[in-house]
């Protein structure tokens, strides 16, 4: 018997009752745009909220119409594409016993550059943002995680970068996604399945990034990440999703 019919015949596990009020949830990127919203819609589940920004005064200000509604934020200085900038973010929240049970890779730059005259700073400093933040981030929170054994990463992916869609977005960003998925893979191989690692696409939405060829809201794309965040104990991991729905890489 193949190891896909195994899985088939063996019953769904029951889905445990999760208390989101005692999660804490860090998003990176998290001072506008999808970031932004996807901190709000956790805060609302319940979740206590690790608003991550790279400006920090930018992450007190977007943190702020959140507090107003009740939820409850901390807005921590966050430089994903710096390894430094996350040991030091990793250090304050556990010198404040803040441990981080959902961890959003959000953050992401886009660029346009052609690839023939794409230049190697140009692509470090979208792969560092794009790909090796998450990493590094990833590396930082998912052993605490694994420690008390439960625990949601959600990586932010784009249909722009996927191979079955033939990479059709611009070089830099296409690859970085790419090699986002394949990241996705890896660490939940790595990973013991009570930490869920999923990437998601949550559309063309209506960002700074999308301008105005999104078609999709941020409420919209915002919900289709919380999904994967607020995964029960028998939800999937190392899977790409689109929204609720499996999606091809």
């Amino acid at each position: 018997m193949t190891a896909s019919k195994k899985a088939k015949a063996k019953p769904a596990a029951k889905a445990s009752r999760i208390d989101w009020t005692t999660k804490t949830a860090l998003v990176t990127g998290a001072n506008r745009g999808i970031g932004l919203e996807t901190a709000r819609q956790l805060g609302q589940a319940g979740c206590k909220i690790v608003l991550a920004a790279r400006d920090l005064q930018l992450g007190e200000e977007a943190a702020q119409p959140l507090v107003a509604e009740g939820l409850r934020v901390r807005v921590e200085k966050l430089d994903v594409s710096d390894e430094q900038s996350v040991k030091d973010c990793a250090r304050r929240l556990k010198k404040s016993r803040v441990g981080v049970d959902i961890l959003v890779n959000n953050a992401g730059i886009y660029d346009r550059t052609p690839i023939m005259e794409l230049e190697t700073e140009t692509f470090m400093q979208v792969f560092r943002t794009n790909t090796l933040g998450a990493l590094w981030c990833s590396q930082a929170f998912i052993p605490g995680m694994v420690e008390r054994q439960w625990g949601r990463v959600v990586m932010v992916s784009s249909g722009l970068g996927t191979f079955s869609r033939g990479m059709l977005g611009h070089p830099c960003y296409a690859i970085s996604k790419a090699a986002l998925n394949a990241l996705t893979i890896k660490l939940a191989q790595a990973t013991p399945d009570v930490v869920k690692i999923n990437a998601v696409r949550p559309g063309w939405v209506k960002t700074r990034l999308a301008g105005a060829l999104g078609k999709d809201s941020v409420e919209t794309g915002a919900e289709r990440v919380v999904h994967l965040a607020l995964l029960p104990d028998d939800g999937p991991s190392g899977g790409y999703f689109r929204g609720k729905r499996p999606s091809r890489w």
